[in-house]
């Protein structure tokens, strides 16, 4: 099964919603059997890139019209939840970033087979740490982390590549009509909107391995037929030619 995820880097509910996805899956049967996949979108792209300095109460502030009181108290909710799942926030030290270079990185990331671990150390860096994502220094360095060559990440960022990619998934998210994040698509059969909980995602997981997957015959291991695979000696079995008792004694 795949599910592909867009979501971004500084959506907190991105954040939470992973958590609550990876608690799902914790209970699901075939979770060694589940691919997925990070893909890019950016909820605010006119941010500014290296040196954003406005902190994240008051662009939350600038962004809903609200007064700066009601925007810290927007972030303390949503800090509080964040930590129910195991998660520590410090929006009082994160700042606005541009997150298209932290896109094309978590691209670049896919391609050496560490999609999953930078996407979680982006995370934590901008939620946590307050890092500046969205310049590309601060990239290299999260990259080199995970084990991906730092002259490689470098070159790559101070470039195009990736570029490409991150708009198709963005365009992808609107043919879909993913107008917010996080939003989760399994085996390009369902769609969830937003953080949803556990019992959602195990539910919808379940569903789409039941509805994609197909039957496995039991019985047809032990004794079977030489020459017809598909019967098992002794038993009644019917096919396009008509239907026959074999008889185990014979």
């Amino acid at each position: 099964m795949k599910i592909e995820i867009w979501s971004d880097v500084v959506c907190p509910w991105c954040y939470i919603g992973k958590r609550r996805l990876e608690s799902a899956l914790s209970e699901f049967e075939h979770a060694e059997s589940v691919q997925i996949v990070w893909r890019s979108f950016e909820l605010d792209p006119y941010a500014p890139g290296e040196s954003g300095q406005q902190p994240v109460d008051e662009m939350l502030a600038g962004k809903y019209g609200v007064s700066l009181e009601r925007a810290r108290e927007m972030n303390a909710q949503v800090t509080e939840l964040a930590e129910a799942e195991g998660v520590e926030f410090r929006l009082d030290v994160a700042k606005r970033a541009n997150t298209f270079d932290a896109h094309r990185l978590i691209h670049l990331a896919a391609e050496n087979g560490l999609q999953q671990q930078a996407k979680e150390r982006l995370l934590a860096a901008y939620f946590s740490e307050g890092k500046p994502i969205g310049e590309r220094e601060t990239l290299t360095e999260l990259a080199a982390e995970i084990g991906i060559d730092r002259e490689r990440a470098a070159a790559a960022l101070a470039g195009d590549e990736f570029a490409d990619e991150v708009r198709a998934d963005e365009r992808r998210a609107q043919e879909l009509g993913a107008n917010g994040v996080p939003f989760f698509v399994f085996d390009q059969r369902y769609g969830i909107s937003g953080a949803q909980s556990p019992d959602v995602f195990l539910q919808v997981l379940e569903r789409t391995w039941s509805e994609t997957r197909p039957l496995t015959i039991l019985g047809n291991d032990a004794g079977s037929n030489e020459t017809d695979p598909g019967r098992s000696d002794g038993e009644g079995y019917c096919d396009d030619g008509g239907c026959e008792v074999v008889d185990s004694k014979a």
